[in-house]
């Protein structure tokens, strides 16, 4: 093999992508049931109806590193796979914990207090394990801040989970910050965000099962009821035939009774 192509062998293996972390891919394994109570509607994001989506949550550990991998599964819709996906990566040796993914915090639906709750539990679960860690800081999506609603939103989310926000070059561009996680916040807005659990889903089947045969024992009567004024339209309709015809009649009896 010549230099050149030694050479070009090399340059080829130096533009290989790092290999990702093992866990990178790996999907949830626990799940649970989140109920979205329905909301007046927002002017920028749409309706806000009752929903239900489902939570799923991985956790690993090792000597070095844990990670936390919250997702949000929305019944009969796809989405990307960087969308509703928040992590939180511990470097135990550095004492450092940061937030992924790197592209950002990504959420569908929007407005309905999915950011405030994923943040809570990623603070819960870290606070148990090491309060004291730092955080690295991070940049913030410009999509988040695409009007002024928008920003004073995402921005209000962070602040009422305890992180610091930084603007540079005239609001354009900002970054997430704190101290510790110690100073973070594990409480989220409990009106918009619950848990449902298993019994509770059941009870609520239940009640909407029967809910469904109330409506249809009252659609039945209903369409009896009006299947019996048809009935009775046609008869009174028939009667007054009959008598206009009988009517009709006796005019023309009496008209030929008087020119006779």
């Amino acid at each position: 093999m010549t230099d050149s192509e030694t050479s070009a062998v090399v340059a080829q293996e130096g533009e290989q992508p790092a290999p990702s972390h093992p866990w990178a891919n790996l999907g949830p394994e626990q799940f649970r049931l989140l109920r979205l109570a329905p909301l007046p509607a927002d002017r920028h994001t749409g309706p806000r109806t009752l929903r239900f989506v489902q939570l799923g949550r991985l956790e690993r550990h090792s000597k070095d590193h844990s990670l936390l991998r919250l997702s949000l599964q929305l019944p009969g819709q796809k989405l990307r796979k960087e969308q509703n996906v928040l992590e939180l990566w511990l470097d135990h040796r550095a004492k450092e914990a940061r937030f992924g993914p790197d592209s950002g915090l990504s959420l569908e639906p929007q407005n309905r207090g999915l950011g405030r709750f994923l943040l809570a539990q990623a603070v819960a679960w870290a606070k148990q394990h090491c309060a004291h860690y730092s955080l690295e800081s991070g940049p913030l999506p410009s999509r988040d801040a695409l009007n002024d609603e928008a920003r004073a939103r995402r921005d209000h989310c962070l602040k009422a989970q305890g992180f610091n926000v930084d603007y540079q070059e005239n609001q354009l561009k900002a970054q997430y910050s704190a101290s510790r996680l110690s100073v973070l916040h594990s409480d989220w807005n409990g009106e918009k965000v619950q848990f449902i659990e298993q019994l509770d889903a059941a009870a609520m089947l239940q009640q909407a099962d029967h809910n469904l045969q109330e409506q249809d024992a009252q659609l039945r009567k209903q369409h009896e009821r009006l299947e019996r004024l048809k009935r009775e339209d046609g008869s009174l309709r028939f009667t007054i035939a009959c008598l206009v015809t009988f009517s009709l009649f006796q005019a023309g009896l009496l008209i030929w009774i008087a020119t006779h």
